[in-house]
């Protein structure tokens, strides 16, 4: 991680769960990362434990609603002005509705299109806008994915939000190759995790609460700080290694 000591990277969705525990674990390594979210009172939080602890990076935090693309347009302006440009990506924002096929409401679909899909392309195009106006040659962007975009389970509440990280996971390698046609060595890495302790579940379930608060308790969950360590595992791969897709699952996870 040596070489990244000291370079800009943006991380989405970064006030809770593996959103905050990936800007933490960049920052821990020296790098300047810009953590965004709808509410940044908690990144404001993790930026001063990051301070206090004497880490040689920095946490910036900054407003943005990803649902909203001129306000990701004026973030990549901001950061162009105050750091240049993003040197890595981690598009790790992303959000479910229980939200069936068959009975399901629109908004939902939408919304997750919004923020699982289109916000993500959306940060990827200018972030790879960013690397090539400065030169950067071997940036990173990274995919937060989910199993749940390699294989469908039979739960209703879940196969639109899945319908979006294949969606994921059809980009990462579209991605890739479109980096190879462009004769660059920026990388793309697609990281899917399955059972991973977090606010998702008591979100997805925010009208039934007591369905939300068991959905960690029937096996031994991988924790958010887990993914963070899979994301520092690809970013030290050498530059002419490109790990392309992590799946990790807890060991006691079946599906």
């Amino acid at each position: 991680m040596e070489r990244w000591r000291g370079r800009v990277a943006l991380v989405t969705g970064a006030s809770v769960g593996i959103g905050a525990a990936i800007a933490k674990e960049l920052v821990l390594h020296g790098m300047k990362v810009m953590g965004c979210a709808r509410d940044v009172e908690k990144i404001k939080k993790l930026s001063e434990e990051c301070r206090a602890a004497g880490h040689s990076g920095v946490l910036v935090p900054y407003k943005c609603d990803l649902t909203n693309e001129e306000e990701i347009l004026t973030m990549f302006t901001d950061i162009k002005s105050q750091y240049r440009g993003v040197d890595v990506c981690i598009n790790n924002a992303g959000l479910a509705h229980p939200d069936s096929l068959l009975n399901g409401q629109t908004s939902g679909w939408r919304n997750m299109l919004d923020v699982n899909v289109i916000a993500l392309s959306v940060c990827t195009r200018e972030a790879y806008q960013s690397m090539k106006e400065r030169n950067v040659d071997d940036g990173h962007i990274i995919h937060i994915n989910s199993m749940s975009g390699h294989r469908v389970v039979n739960s209703a509440d879940t196969h639109f939000y899945s319908a979006t990280k294949f969606a994921v996971t059809a980009l990462t390698e579209g991605l890739r190759q479109e980096l190879r046609e462009a004769k660059t060595h920026i990388r793309a890495t697609s990281i899917s995790p399955g059972f991973v302790e977090t606010e998702f579940f008591p979100r997805l379930y925010s009208q039934n609460p007591e369905k939300g608060s068991t959905a960690y308790t029937k096996l031994k969950c991988i924790e958010a700080v887990d993914v963070a360590k899979a994301v520092i595992y690809a970013l030290s791969a050498p530059p002419h290694v490109q790990i392309g897709d992590i799946q990790m699952r807890p060991v006691e996870q079946l599906s």
